[in-house]
């Protein structure tokens, strides 16, 4: 018997990771490009996907021996909003490169979901310089947040380095609310703070420059009042998105996923106190796994015809290529 292979592609800010592998076997093989896919007019650039990901897979088929996978996934960031020429072009260009046969498009929440909980009801947290919540009571998908630093991601680390930097700055003029010591963290970081607006303004990635600055907030949260209550406004809102996506009946689960969680307990023990008072039916759990992770038992599950999850345009969307 053939073993069945897969391909699952997680595609996001710091570029594309990719594992081939069997159903029987799991994954026998990985690959990553630190490039991160352009988007453009039509949103996420299906063809500089192809580009960076044709090679990686070239190279995984010959060290798994999955020379034609059964099927495909790709999670990427921004598919939700942003995923229309990829929904439009992907299928047939994998089709056509690899002999997929079936393909299931997701948004990067969608396999932060999957690896952090696998096919259970529930809500994830998905937090680093960004920040969304998703969940599901398995029949459909609702999510909260997710809109950018600029108009939300409330609680990520760009909204907690901002908020470090703002009482730095308050420390710096004098006005009440400011503290020293983030004030000394970020003068060490990034200079006399007068220049601070000149250095962050122009730059095309300043989510991630604030996100930077989240950790010194944590390191001060011991013994600084005022880096402490941001990391409680920070886990409040989290608890926030995650009670507007978690099912309300049952015992679901509540996973926490992403880089910004790596803090620890100073962000960690506000965020428990904090769920368990917005959603006392559920229990906090850590992720189980990656995206990648969840892409990867997204595929085993579409090759295996087991997959349960619910389907969703903007967010698990199953197709063929053509």
């Amino acid at each position: 018997m053939t073993p069945v292979g897969f391909l699952a592609v997680d595609s996001g800010g710091s570029g594309l990771r990719v594992v081939m592998g069997t159903v029987e076997g799991g994954p026998l093989g990985r690959r990553e490009s630190r490039v991160p896919v352009r988007t453009g007019a039509r949103g996420i650039d299906a063809g500089h996907l192809m580009e960076q990901l044709v090679p990686l897979v070239r190279a995984l088929a010959a060290e798994s021996g999955v020379a034609e996978p059964e099927c495909a996934v790709v999670g990427a960031a921004g598919f939700g909003t942003l995923g229309d020429a990829l929904r439009a072009e992907l299928p047939g260009a994998l089709g056509r490169e690899f002999g997929v046969r079936r393909v299931a498009l997701a948004a990067d929440a969608v396999t932060a979901y999957v690896g952090a909980l696998g096919p259970r009801p529930g809500a994830v947290i998905a937090a680093g310089t960004g920040l969304i919540a998703i969940g599901t009571d398995l029949t459909r998908w609702r999510r909260a947040d997710g809109w950018g630093h600029l108009l939300g991601d409330c609680g990520s680390g760009a909204w907690i380095g901002r908020a470090g930097l703002e009482a730095a700055l308050r420390a710096h003029d004098g006005r009440a609310g400011g503290s020293t010591r983030l004030l000394a963290h970020a003068e060490q970081q990034f200079g006399p703070l007068p220049g601070l607006p000149h250095a962050l303004y122009p730059r095309s990635d300043r989510p991630a420059v604030l996100a930077s600055f989240a950790p010194q907030v944590a390191a001060c949260a011991a013994d600084d009042p005022v880096a402490a209550d941001i990391l409680r406004a920070a886990a409040r809102h989290m608890a926030d998105s995650a009670a507007a996506v978690c099912p309300a009946d049952g015992a679901p689960e509540v996973g926490l996923s992403g880089g910004l969680f790596k803090m620890g307990e100073p962000l960690l023990g506000p965020v428990r106190e904090e769920l368990a008072k917005r959603l006392p039916h559920a229990r906090c759990v850590p992720a189980e796994g990656d995206p990648l992770r969840g892409a990867v038992r997204i595929a085993t599950a579409l090759a295996t015809d087991t997959l349960t999850l619910p389907g969703d345009e903007k967010l698990l969307c199953l197709t063929s290529p053509e």
